[in-house]
């Protein structure tokens, strides 16, 4: 064990893969787990799959989930189109279970040590729940969304996803292989999304209350690593779900800042990683909103399409002018180590 105190505070993907990480690198570690919202289906992509099976060393994960094989989208003026995708569907429950992303008991395999009281004090923590150190947060738009669940039509599309924008926003429709579906709506309520879209509409048998509306418009801490500390997951940077990209990032950001700790413990300067820990998370999030814009450029022609294209465009050019301040990356990973570039083979 490599006694250094380190405090991990929240729970998800991000926090999962760093306390994996860290448990296989020999750090002892506490936990502060903390509340989130439920998640109630995700789908994970075959790139963000590999990414997990490969950070948890198990190639059959998630294996037994159903799978999508295909997505259909109509976008804009443009027709239906079906193309192949490959995802696996998998709950909160799923990820939780297999993830370890809500630890119960007093200690993980290996004698790892769990502390979930508020007290304790670390020499170093990795922040994915308020209050984080620095508690500046840069919004890029406001776009309410909403889950509903849905019974599907007997000839609705086995292992298909569907993806619509409307008048007022866009629907997402994600199966989960048993014949009911979760559908999520950005922009506006699922009922009224729902009757005024020509594909996805037609595929609803029933469609149960919504549970409330919550944010996914693109969003970071001003501030991602100081001190002592660094900040990942959702609540300290935010993509919106436009590019299905959430899960493999949370992963990317445990994976970096496992990698940080590492790179500390070997006596590296604690103020370069921090820059670049923050200038990398911070260029994700800048490639996140490029990719964007597209999408709402071509989502349609009325009032709320124009207000997210410009928020989508003033984020990507704020960060852009951000990212020009920094230096280069002085760091590159290697596997799951931080190295730095000039010494990397």
């Amino acid at each position: 064990m490599i006694e250094t105190g380190i405090l991990l505070r929240g729970q998800g993907v991000a926090v999962a893969t760093a306390a994996h990480l860290l448990d296989r690198a020999g750090f002892a570690f506490s936990r502060e787990p903390g509340l989130r919202r439920p998640v109630p289906v995700i789908m994970l992509s075959d790139p963000a799959l590999a990414l997990l099976r490969d950070v948890f060393g198990d190639a059959s994960l998630f294996a037994d989930r159903p799978r999508i094989e295909q997505r259909v989208v109509k976008w804009g003026s443009a027709e239906a189109l079906a193309m192949p995708h490959g995802a696996v569907v998998v709950s909160e429950d799923d990820l939780a279970n297999v993830l370890d992303l809500f630890p119960r008991g007093n200690t993980l395999d290996g004698g790892l040590h769990i502390q979930q009281s508020n007290d304790f004090n670390a020499d170093f923590a990795i922040h994915a729940m308020p209050a984080f150190p620095q508690g500046e947060t840069l919004r890029f738009g406001t776009r309410l969304s909403a889950t509903a669940r849905v019974t599907l039509k007997a000839d609705a599309l086995a292992h298909t996803c569907w993806i619509e924008a409307v008048d007022a926003g866009w629907l997402f429709l994600i199966p989960d292989g048993f014949g009911q579906a979760w559908l999520l709506a950005v922009g506006g309520d699922p009922q009224t999304l729902a009757q005024d879209a020509p594909l996805i509409g037609p595929l609803i048998e029933t469609l149960e209350p919504t549970g409330g509306q919550f944010d996914t418009s693109p969003r970071m801490l001003a501030q991602l690593a100081g001190d002592s500390w660094l900040a990942c997951g959702t609540s300290a940077i935010a993509f919106d779900p436009i590019c299905g990209d959430g899960t493999a990032q949370a992963a990317r950001e445990g994976i970096l800042a496992a990698a940080v700790i590492g790179a500390l413990a070997r006596g590296e300067e604690p103020g370069l990683l921090a820059t670049h820990y923050h200038s990398l998370l911070l260029a994700s999030l800048r490639r996140h909103l490029q990719l964007s814009l597209p999408f709402y450029a071509n989502g349609g022609a009325g009032r709320w399409w124009h207000e997210q294209y410009a928020a989508a465009r003033e984020g990507y050019e704020r960060t852009t002018t951000l990212l020009a301040k920094l230096p280069e990356p002085r760091f590159a990973l290697h596997g799951f180590d931080l190295v730095r570039r000039d010494q990397a083979a």
